[in-house]
């Protein structure tokens, strides 16, 4: 994924899908196959960050003196930061595409998907830069120099979004951070693309502090990529997650509105984080394949062990024991 070899084949890949209705049955492989990929679906998250990310595109497409405006995609771990991001960016490669068609657009770049490496310098993350368009990089080369060829590649492909993620991985209170701040700061002037960030809490990391953190915090928006509440107002956007999840099984004997109704247990499960959810679900089901009971029941979900920031999170409720009484 983070070289333009692995993006382009994710982006150009159909996404994955259940059976439309009067379809032949998919066999045991094939559906194990579908329920590890699995869905996407569409959340707010993904939907809010698509349209901003389309208007600051069109904002930053003639601007020429000063860095674009960007945006900084932020929430805990799990909610699906990197989920929404991919899919945006799917979407603008495959909508350049449409646009232009495949022969006008051979030898253009349009997306470009980047990973802070941890405790990352300039020159370490000016070479994944270069990295993900296969930039060659000599041991000896400088940062400068670096940064040049990068600037140059990227300008000479047509880069339109970079998409940085694990933001939060920066810490401009260190000097290898400052110079990587100061690094990403010399990119969003010198590539004319928009540039979106993604990192968890990132506004309760040092990221936006001092004058570097303050020069990103005048540049870039915040998306919000929060836990699913189980109720907002009069709608229960938890429960409306579960129910489009569920849609998609391809399950021989499940019965639909079986995991509707246990959204309460399913949100202290997974805390309302979609990542930890969506696994929950996709290991029920293929658990539900393997077993030959083809339905997700609770004892299936119950038997499942989550990632660990989930498991701390739920506390099972325990009925407590009645006293017995003897007579004599």
């Amino acid at each position: 994924m983070t070289t333009w070899d692995g993006f382009q084949a994710f982006a150009t890949t159909p996404v994955a899908a259940p059976p439309p209705p009067g379809a032949p049955p998919r066999s045991l492989a094939e559906r194990l196959a579908y329920h590890s990929r699995f869905v996407t679906v569409r959340t707010p998250a993904i939907d809010t960050l698509a349209k901003n990310v389309r208007a600051l595109m069109i904002l930053g497409r003639h601007q020429t003196v000063t860095a674009r405006p960007s945006l900084i995609v932020t929430g805990p771990a799990g909610a699906g930061k990197t989920t929404a991001l991919l899919q945006v960016g799917r979407a603008c490669h495959l909508a350049h595409t449409r646009r232009h068609g495949p022969m006008a657009t051979a030898g253009q770049v349009p997306v470009a998907y980047v990973l802070v490496p941890p405790a990352a310098s300039a020159k370490t993350l000016a070479t994944e830069f270069a990295r993900y368009l296969g930039i060659p990089v000599a041991a000896g080369m400088s940062q400068a120099q670096i940064t040049n060829a990068v600037c140059h590649t990227y300008t000479a492909a047509k880069v339109q979004l970079v998409m940085i993620d694990e933001i939060h991985r920066l810490n401009p209170r260190t000097t290898t951070g400052a110079q990587s701040a100061d690094l990403i700061k010399d990119l969003t002037e010198r590539i004319g693309a928009t540039f979106v960030y993604a990192g968890i809490d990132v506004t309760a990391t040092p990221l936006f502090t001092g004058v570097r953190g303050a020069q990103l915090a005048g540049r870039a928006s915040l998306v919000d990529c929060a836990a699913f509440p189980a109720r907002l107002g009069d709608s229960e956007p938890f429960r409306d997650l579960v129910k489009a999840m569920e849609t998609a099984l391809d399950l021989r004997h499940h019965r639909l509105g079986t995991l509707p109704k246990l959204a309460p247990y399913l949100h202290e499960r997974t805390a309302g984080r979609i990542g930890s959810l969506a696994r929950l679900i996709r290991q029920a089901a293929i658990t539900a394949l393997t077993d030959g009971t083809e339905r997700i029941t609770k004892t299936t979900l119950d038997a499942i062990r989550l990632d660990h920031l989930a498991e701390q999170h739920y506390q099972p409720r325990t009925r407590p024991r009645s006293r017995s009484t003897s007579t004599s």
